[in-house]
């Protein structure tokens, strides 16, 4: 029986380096419903695969076509 990884949750500062903008915006994108995220206390956690999703959805066709070249 093969067990499934469990996902690696990043704190708002965390996912803010990785997307190179603010904590507010990553705070804005959660309370807007377009970065899923949980409550732990006082603070979120965001999955790891939201925010690569996010991130891979938000390329257009012409960035896609541009990068590396």
């Amino acid at each position: 029986m093969e067990t499934q990884p469990s996902p690696r949750f990043m704190t708002v500062s965390e996912v803010a380096d990785v997307m190179r903008v603010s904590k507010m915006t990553v705070y804005r994108l959660i309370h807007a419903g377009e970065l899923p995220a949980i409550r732990v206390g006082k603070s979120f956690r965001v999955p790891q695969g939201a925010v690569d999703h996010l991130l891979d959805a938000s390329w257009t066709a012409d960035e896609q076509g541009e990068v590396g070249s």
